[in-house]
């Protein structure tokens, strides 16, 4: 079972957002051995989405995303930073994050496209959620990515 947290970069506790750092460094960074600017400055004018779970009495960060208002990383909106930890892959969760980010987005943000940088291989993934390609791919930091737009609900 998963409890989900929406908030404002303010409203996120010290502890949550090291959590969300730490996630995002382990798998980012650490698994996919890939050295870039994680934090880019971005994170403070985003909204985040945190998935907790309860594993044997501890809670613990499962899965998290960041969403963007249009004109902060692109002129529609965003969505990034979507990440599971290692052992929930497999479980469906990365389907429910997006799901749950893309309808925190639109009710953030109501009728804005939603663009996002994507790995690649994810391809057939995102558009499985409304999102077309639209772009070639290109390297960004040693991992190919696309650029994919999903228009407006």
């Amino acid at each position: 079972m998963i409890e989900w947290q929406f908030s404002s970069f303010a409203d996120l506790t010290a502890a949550q957002l090291y959590e969300a750092l730490a996630l995002r460094q382990q798998v980012f960074v650490l698994e996919q051995t890939c050295l870039y600017p994680d934090i880019d400055g971005l994170d403070p004018g985003a909204h985040h989405l945190l998935g907790w779970r309860t594993v044997d009495g501890r809670r613990e960060l499962a899965a998290t995303l960041r969403c963007l208002a249009p004109g902060a990383k692109y002129e529609e909106m965003s969505i990034g930073r979507v990440v599971t930890s290692p052992s929930t892959r497999g479980t469906g969760l990365g389907r429910e994050l997006v799901a749950q980010g893309l309808a925190c987005a639109d009710r953030l943000h109501p009728g804005h496209a939603i663009r996002i940088g994507a790995q690649a291989h994810l391809e057939k993934f995102y558009g499985s959620f409304g999102f077309v390609t639209v772009s070639e791919p290109y390297d960004e930091d040693g991992i190919m990515h696309i650029d994919m737009v999903r228009p407006a609900a």
